[in-house]
């Protein structure tokens, strides 16, 4: 079966391309992915995603678009693509599952993914005291002494979450000030148990069987120092996930997918929306807004099929 329009991740930007796509009759399959919901749904509250004065948390919000799209007819598929071939249309998705999934249209929403440090002990001490999830993971940092990396609004936002459980958190930044909105700096300057240490880099993790601490240095004066930590959190940044499209679709330096401003790619009826394209606004309600656009791209090129020979190649 080909289906006419098939949506690559599920965070606000699939969601809400299945959602118009769905009510334009469309029919769309969203392949939900490693995280399903995306990374919003790691979020412990969102505050600025309007029609929420009161805040939602993440995972709910993500959950009530998807069973709004889910209202109008798409169709969700658990799985990891892991392959695809956009030579020719029909598209072809290869999914973990053995599945080949096959699309007249294509949606790309497949987000980003956290940076990580990149310093010894990382990797070997990950899901035993390092973790990029507060809202997964906090219940386990009862009474912890807790570092978080970062200084944006996402690492004071899980910051602030995670002082429901740790003991102590303390936010690492690299530079002299943060880059978070001005709110969450204040809530973060008043909570009691955030401390701050400015101009600072983790340069290794420290523990055997579990975090025990990290090795600080501070980018000024190069002065190096043990901190005792029983969990790290880093926020430091996100790597978009494109890696399936090197050598398909035109990416920028940074791995992101270029669009045209309309979110159409190089090949024609292939369309991306969210962070894997944006690395400006990153903002859930700006992932949506594209995700909306994605979809009535793709409803319109449906429509004017048979007007294109083959329907590929540079717009």
């Amino acid at each position: 079966m080909v289906h006419k329009v098939v949506v690559i991740g599920s965070g606000p930007a699939g969601l809400t391309a299945a959602l118009y796509a769905a009510r334009a009759n469309l029919a769309p399959v969203v392949i939900r992915g490693l995280q399903p919901g995306g990374l919003i749904a790691t979020t412990s509250e969102v505050e600025n995603y309007p029609g929420f004065p009161d805040a939602i948390n993440g995972y709910d919000l993500a959950e009530k678009m998807e069973k709004q799209a889910g209202k109008f007819g798409t169709v969700y598929m658990d799985g990891i693509v892991e392959k695809v071939d956009l030579a020719q249309r029909p598209f072809k998705l290869y999914v973990d599952n053995g599945d080949v999934i096959e699309a007249e249209t294509l949606v790309i929403s497949t987000g980003a993914s956290p940076r990580k440090l990149g310093v010894p002990g990382e990797n070997e001490l990950a899901n035993r005291g390092v973790s990029y999830c507060a809202v997964c993971d906090g219940f386990f940092f009862k009474e912890k002494k807790l570092v978080v990396v970062g200084g944006g609004n996402s690492a004071l936002d899980e910051g602030l979450f995670l002082t429901r459980f740790a003991s102590e958190v303390t936010i690492v930044h690299r530079r002299d000030s943060l880059r978070a909105d001005p709110v969450l700096e204040t809530r973060a300057n008043n909570n009691p148990k955030i401390n701050f240490i400015w101009d600072t880099v983790v340069t290794k993790v420290l523990g055997t069987e579990r975090v025990e601490g990290v090795m600080l240095k501070n980018i000024k004066t190069g002065e190096e120092m043990e901190y005792e930590a029983q969990g790290v959190f880093p926020y430091i940044g996100h790597i978009p996930n494109t890696a399936l499209f090197v050598g398909q679709l035109d990416l920028d330096e940074n791995g992101y997918i270029k669009s045209d401003g309309r979110t159409r790619t190089n090949i024609a009826g292939v369309f991306v929306a969210g962070d894997v394209e944006d690395h400006i606004y990153r903002q859930a309600i700006t992932a949506a807004g594209t995700g909306c656009m994605a979809a009535m791209e793709a409803s319109w090129f449906l429509d004017n099929l048979d007007g294109q020979s083959e329907g590929l190649g540079t717009w």
